[in-house]
């Protein structure tokens, strides 16, 4: 539930400020295409819960065919492939995608200048939230697969409650919180889900193949950390991967997953912030 809280939080953000931006042109050069830009909006939303939701069902009926055996080996693989590619997306894909959208919202701003309805423009508006739809889909396909319908439903629409309120504060002027941080935040959740999926996968693999538990390889107790049990317990557990029974060997599968994603990504955007 949680880690699709996380990514459905920060993908309907993302539509909300596309709404935000298209209603704040309308509003701005008083052309009044409101109607248009919110009925293109609850076409997209609906649609972008519809993606989600197949893929979550899906993951239900592939669990009950799956044996116990290689439900665990198609989790080890597909947790690791997650992690690398989650960031990938985040950190590459999407920011090519960011600037294309922003071209094409430019071009928008001409369409609505002209004050008629225009189904280019109607469309490019659905088009806009379905990405980001897809995107929750693509990256919530293997948490889905390994856990509950309703869990995962639940996550779907705590994040998209959260994300329409701050959208809507965001628009409204009420709220002085700079969006770009909660962006950064979320990125930052994102690579640590990444690490905790890859430390998860690497740890189903060796326990199918090698009958070995990481757990017992140089253990270690965080005892800093709440039960797992209770819900603060829960939320660290699945989002930050980490619990009072720990490992050496599964901190160091986060901490080199971590790295890699740094040195693959994060240091060229420090490097071009700095330049």
């Amino acid at each position: 539930m949680l880690t699709t809280l996380v990514i459905s939080l920060r993908e309907f953000l993302e539509v909300f400020l596309i709404i935000g931006v298209f209603l704040g042109i309308s509003r701005k050069l008083k052309i009044h295409r409101e109607k248009e830009i919110v009925l293109a909006s609850i076409i997209g939303i609906a649609i972008s819960f519809m993606l989600p939701i197949t893929t979550f069902l899906l993951g239900d009926k592939a669990r009950e065919i799956l044996t116990e055996k290689n439900a665990d080996l198609l989790e080890g693989y597909l947790m690791i492939f997650s992690g690398f590619f989650i960031a990938y997306v985040i950190f590459s894909l999407h920011n090519f995608f960011v600037l294309k959208r922003s071209k094409t919202i430019i071009d928008a701003h001409q369409k609505l200048q002209k004050n008629i309805f225009d189904i280019s423009l109607f469309l490019t508006i659905v088009f806009f939230i379905i990405r980001e739809g897809f995107e929750i889909a693509l990256f919530t396909a293997t948490t889905s697969l390994f856990s509950k319908f309703m869990e995962n439903l639940a996550g779907l629409f705590v994040g998209f409650a959260l994300s329409s309120v701050l959208g809507v504060l965001t628009f409204l002027a009420y709220l002085k919180f700079p969006i770009s941080k909660v962006f950064k935040i979320t990125e930052y959740l994102i690579v640590i889900l990444g690490a905790s999926f890859v430390k998860n996968g690497f740890t189903e693999l060796f326990e199918v193949y090698f009958d070995i538990n990481l757990a017992n390889i140089l253990p270690m107790k965080l005892t800093f950390l709440p039960e797992k049990s209770s819900f603060i317990g829960h939320f660290v557990k699945n989002i930050f991967g980490l619990e009072q029974q720990f490992s050496f060997i599964k901190l160091a599968i986060m901490g080199i997953y971590i790295l890699i994603i740094y040195l693959l990504f994060l240091r060229k955007k420090s490097q071009k912030l700095h330049t």
